[in-house]
């Protein structure tokens, strides 16, 4: 498979990145900066600049075309203020869910959060970004074109993976290693049967390809 990651260079992006590259996949990570470049070259992945902010559609739909899923790990970061919430959170999701469809990817998988909410209330800047997530899955659930699954993690740590976790479409909070969220979004990225489900995601019980296949309904 081609798969193409927007937030390259994030957290989640380079485990993923690393993941699907050691399978076999051939992987595509879009970055903001050139000098991220060789952290991607180093996990596998082939380094895309491209600024989300500021790209147009066209540009983005490019970067797309030819690949067999999409991956949505991009955020604003939890240094940036409300602006950025709106305008990468929010606004690049929605750019790239519509890129995907003008290139014709239809498996589309989003790293959300959980409580995201397009009615969320509140002005804090955690506010904000649960809004933005919420209408940016909002915008993503109304796209017939593509084959989108949601994954809203909980609290993330840095913690080694386990390689168990609980998914379901309601845990409750709780918290869930970097680690094991890549690898549940690998297994989710080939698992086109989670089309149409929004997934939370905690640390648990069962092994990651187990929990995938029992929200697959395998």
């Amino acid at each position: 498979m081609r798969i193409v990651i927007a937030g390259g260079h994030g957290q989640i992006a380079l485990r993923l990145e690393r993941l699907l590259a050691a399978r076999g996949d051939e992987v595509a990570g879009i970055i903001r900066k050139a000098e991220q470049a060789d952290d991607l070259r180093a996990v596998g992945a082939e380094p895309v600049v491209l600024d989300l902010e500021s790209a147009s559609a066209e540009e983005v739909t490019e970067r797309l075309r030819g690949a067999d899923a999409a991956v949505f790990a991009a955020g604003a970061g939890p240094g940036s203020g409300a602006t950025r919430k709106d305008t990468v959170d929010k606004a690049a999701a929605v750019l790239f869910a519509d890129a995907a469809v003008r290139a014709g990817v239809r498996r589309f998988v989003v790293v959300s959060s959980m409580g995201a909410d397009p009615e969320h209330q509140g002005d804090e800047i955690f506010d904000v970004y649960l809004r933005a997530k919420g209408e940016a899955d909002a915008h993503v659930r109304s796209l017939d074109a593509l084959d989108w699954t949601i994954l809203r993690p909980g609290m993330l740590t840095d913690d080694a993976g386990t390689g168990l976790v609980r998914l379901e479409a309601h845990t409750g909070r709780g918290p869930v290693p970097r680690d094991d969220v890549a690898a549940v979004l690998a297994e989710l990225v080939d698992t086109p049967a989670t089309a149409g489900l929004t997934l939370e995601l905690i640390a648990g019980s069962a092994p990651v390809s187990v929990a995938v296949k029992a929200v697959a309904g395998n």
